[in-house]
């Protein structure tokens, strides 16, 4: 059952996961636990390290593996070194949960399991994807075939594919290499990193070189997918559907894109629902536009930029006239979100492959900061991509004139300062629409006959406070119940007496229980 704003630790306990409804999560019973969790890489990297207080980090479908997975490390690791196992994470289980790492003041962290390979600020981090079974040669005949079936003149194929199948990535690319070689094609493919260092420092942005050793060679990702294959090339994931397939149609819509499953064996075009997507998205960002309150809801503490992407969101709403409310709340249901009711629409900051949240099951939309930026655009302004990083977003925002960055935004709040009394049209609901504005100063007189929802007595002394820029305090003037009366200088203070010491097993001067 899902409470009110945070879930209990009973709830935790509690909560049963139904391990056959993801099976491709699961470690196959022929493998070996020893290979399958990479045991003796990881100790290795444990001893090298000399780290002191290691977190291991498995999800919700692997937890069940955590005890032989910890019994086998402690036999291989030097003693004085303390492993923890994090049963339960702050927010998504791809991201690096950081915050829960900090409780036992680790050093090291290793995460299993499925990874957004966000850049960390502050842990070290090794990842263990596990070893989902594949068939190499199967595999680059359907690849091969694809890439027959396509235009002779096809410059660029871009390869990517489940973390779990980066044991076997670097042979499917080799033979589709040798394969291809004397033709015009390029195989595009970059090595997904093993283990990461944090970011020294803030970091301008997620897509930042990362650097991380794979099958024992340094590797280096650099360039965004978008700028490593053209708009005439192809992208081919292996892998079975998920949220990582998904962001790849939404940010290469102008791409072909092809799945191959494993499991099956089967490549099934995948672009044919990029539209559906984006027109999801799209109708999302028209809800956005009548919104006048947000909510930015930290969704991440795992990603290095994520105060930057919080600061560029206020500073966009500020410019716009919205007012903004900062919100963190764990891990998102529509039970925590419904106690704000003041906010109109909610932007959630969070890693790549937890942004898109399907808000049919939550009483207000939840976008994504690219989302906002296309809604606080005039209207009709689409920006013709889709960016899921918020790192690129901030590098675009630092790289461009301040002058140049807020142009469209100003403008629009322009031509409110003229007339602030000027409607704006909803497309979602066909009609025009008040817009509110805040943060804009200006003088007013109360008086006694003023509006009763513009001042609050503030103290017996009646002095007043002007709260029509509190989107919080004009909802509350707004509602028939307000909570309990403060009745400030009505009842006369109580004497204060000393409390209880102690524990609450035993305070002292507390009689002992009597033996019935």
């Amino acid at each position: 059952m899902t409470t009110t704003f945070s879930a209990t630790g009973e709830e935790a306990i509690k909560h049963s996961i139904d391990l056959d409804s993801c099976p491709s999560a699961q470690r196959p019973e022929s493998s070996d636990i020893l290979e399958f969790f990479e045991i003796e890489r990881t100790a290795k990297e444990i001893r090298d390290g000399d780290y002191k207080r290691i977190a291991l980090q498995f999800p919700d479908e692997l937890l069940h593996e955590s005890v032989p997975v910890y019994r086998l490390l402690k036999q291989r690791v030097n003693e004085g070194q303390e492993l923890y196992v994090l049963a339960d994470t702050s927010y998504g289980s791809c991201c690096v949960d950081e915050v829960a790492a900090q409780h036992v003041d680790a050093d090291l962290m290793v995460h299993y399991g499925y990874a957004c390979l966000s850049q960390t600020s502050r842990l070290p981090v090794i990842y263990v994807f596990g070893r989902k079974p594949i068939n190499v040669d199967s595999c680059v005949k359907q690849i091969l075939d694809v890439i027959a079936s396509n235009d002779k003149s096809l410059l660029s194929v871009l390869i990517r594919h489940d973390v779990a199948y980066s044991y076997r990535a670097g042979e499917i690319v080799k033979e589709l290499c040798n394969k291809t070689a004397a033709t015009a094609t390029r195989i595009v493919y970059h090595a997904v990193p093993t283990k990461m260092e944090p970011s020294p420092t803030q970091p301008k942005s997620d897509s930042s070189p990362i650097s991380g050793r794979h099958e024992g060679s340094d590797v280096l990702r650099t360039e965004p997918d978008a700028d490593l294959v053209g708009n005439d090339g192809i992208i081919i994931y292996i892998g079975d559907e998920s949220l990582t397939l998904t962001n790849i149609l939404m940010t290469h819509s102008s791409n072909k894109v092809y799945s191959y499953n494993p499991a099956t064996n089967a490549v099934r075009l995948e672009s044919g629902r990029t539209n559906k997507l984006l027109m999801r998205r799209f109708a999302v960002v028209q809800k956005a536009r009548d919104a006048d309150v947000f909510g930015i809801l930290v969704g991440t503490l795992g990603v290095a930029s994520y105060l930057s992407v919080i600061t560029y969101l206020r500073d966009l709403l500020s410019h716009a006239k919205k007012k903004s409310y900062t919100i963190s709340v764990g891990k998102l249901n529509p039970a925590k979100l419904a106690n704000f009711m003041e906010i109109e629409c909610f932007v959630l900051a969070a890693c790549p492959e937890n942004s898109l949240i399907d808000s049919k099951d939550f009483f207000k939309p939840i976008i994504t900061p690219h989302e906002l930026k296309v809604a606080l655009l005039p209207e009709g302004t689409w920006l013709g991509r889709y960016v899921l990083d918020f790192g690129h977003l901030i590098t675009e925002n630092e790289s461009s004139p301040t002058s140049a960055r807020k142009e469209a935004v100003e403008d629009d709040a322009g031509s409110d300062d003229k007339d602030p009394d000027r409607p704006s049209f909803s497309l979602i609901t066909g009609k025009y629409r008040q817009v509110r504005r805040f943060g804009v100063e200006e003088r007013v007189e109360v008086s006694d006959g003023g509006d009763a929802s513009a001042v609050v007595i503030r103290n017996q002394e009646t002095s007043v406070a002007k709260i029509s820029d509190s989107a919080a305090a004009l909802f509350l003037q707004s509602r028939t119940y307000r909570g309990l009366d403060a009745r400030v200088g009505e009842d006369t203070p109580s004497v204060l007496e000393q409390g209880r010491s102690g524990t609450a097993r035993g305070y002292s001067g507390e009689l002992p229980p009597t033996n019935a």
